[in-house]
């Protein structure tokens, strides 16, 4: 399907690094694995290594933490709309998502310098 490598990347790091679950109520539990991240982004790499720009791969990192943003946005308006987009369990359950992915997105703000250093190691 046609889209943009950082999409894929992107959605990849924020559905596979997430220690805890897209719902997850525990925020405590919600952070970005590091190992997970450099495992990802190893095997994303040696795959598109050679095919990517250099533009393409800076953004690489950024686009990790957008994708859990973005999710969070999507899961917030779905909420204040009336839960018409999302399967939801119980009435708060994407507003409980919401939360989650921010605290993932938080949580790889503050790991940007580690996961800085993971791509340009592979890059």
């Amino acid at each position: 399907q046609p889209g943009y490598v950082t999409s894929d990347f992107g959605d990849g790091i924020r559905t596979l690094t997430n220690t805890g679950e897209e719902d997850d109520e525990n925020l405590d539990r919600v952070s970005m694995d590091l190992e997970l991240f450099e495992a990802f982004a190893s095997g994303f790499l040696d795959s598109t290594r050679e095919i990517l720009l250099d533009a393409e791969k800076d953004a690489l990192l950024y686009a990790g933490l957008l994708f859990p943003y973005m999710q969070a946005v999507r899961f917030l308006i779905d909420y204040l709309d009336g839960d018409t987009y999302y399967k939801i369990k119980h009435p708060e359950h994407n507003l409980v998502r919401t939360l989650a992915q921010l605290k993932l997105t938080k949580d790889g703000e503050e790991k940007m310098d580690k996961l800085k250093a993971i791509i340009t190691k592979l890059s």
